[in-house]
């Protein structure tokens, strides 16, 4: 069927495909304010988003996270699903569920073996994923000379957006931390020859915000 092969191929450059029940969410109007033209799709299984770098999205919300261990039976469908796609989990990390964090980050990421991405909110989630889908198939502004490699759109845009690193930075540190999973357990020891002592501790700090109990 088309849409089999739609989804199994992803959306292409400019586009994702949605679960309809994002609808009329505020995330669905940032990403369209964001130049991203959305597909509606009824049948996506138990992921949310399709992204055009042949990645998929399960976006845990605030709530999930709160309301108990509900979220992970959905996590477990998630990461036993068929997709050749590369699975990613957004995660609220906000000032309710902070305390919630560090043990949603270890079943995500040790037990389930998944890429964790922490997100404020609704708007700042569609800020990452307007950032993949315009980064996907474009000439790279950050590679550095004929022989490097392309850079992950997907990298480049999560280590954009960590605090300390910015459009500066980012290049040299994906030069030596090449996927998303690398980066997120990366020691500040090995983060600080490549971006200096004060964006190391910050980008550490990024994944692994501490939990209300130790603030």
């Amino acid at each position: 069927m088309e849409t089999e092969a739609l989804l199994n191929a992803g959306p292409p450059y400019g586009h994702v495909i949605a679960s309809e029940k994002w609808r009329n969410s505020s995330l669905i109007q940032s990403l369209k304010g964001g130049a991203v033209r959305v597909l509606f799709e009824k049948q996506l299984g138990v992921a949310d988003f399709h992204l055009p770098n042949k990645s998929c999205v399960l976006y845990v919300s605030e709530c999930d996270v709160i309301a108990g261990n509900g979220y992970k039976r959905k996590l477990v469908r998630y990461r036993n699903s068929s997709s050749s796609l590369q699975e990613l989990v957004l995660v609220e990390n906000t000032r309710l569920s902070q305390q919630y964090f560090a043990a949603v980050q270890k079943f995500v990421v040790l037990d389930l073996g998944l890429t964790l991405l922490p997100v404020g909110g609704q708007t700042e989630a569609s800020q990452l994923i307007t950032q993949i889908v315009h980064g996907e198939g474009r000439e790279n502004p950050f590679r550095r000379r004929p022989s490097s490699r392309p850079l992950d759109p997907l990298v480049l845009a999560l280590a954009r957006r960590v605090p300390g690193v910015g459009r500066v930075k980012a290049p040299a540190l994906l030069e030596q931390f090449s996927s998303v999973r690398l980066l997120c357990n990366a020691a500040p020891a090995e983060l600080e020859p490549v971006v200096g002592q004060a964006a190391a501790r910050q980008i550490h700090g990024f994944f692994h915000k501490p939990t209300a109990a130790g603030t």
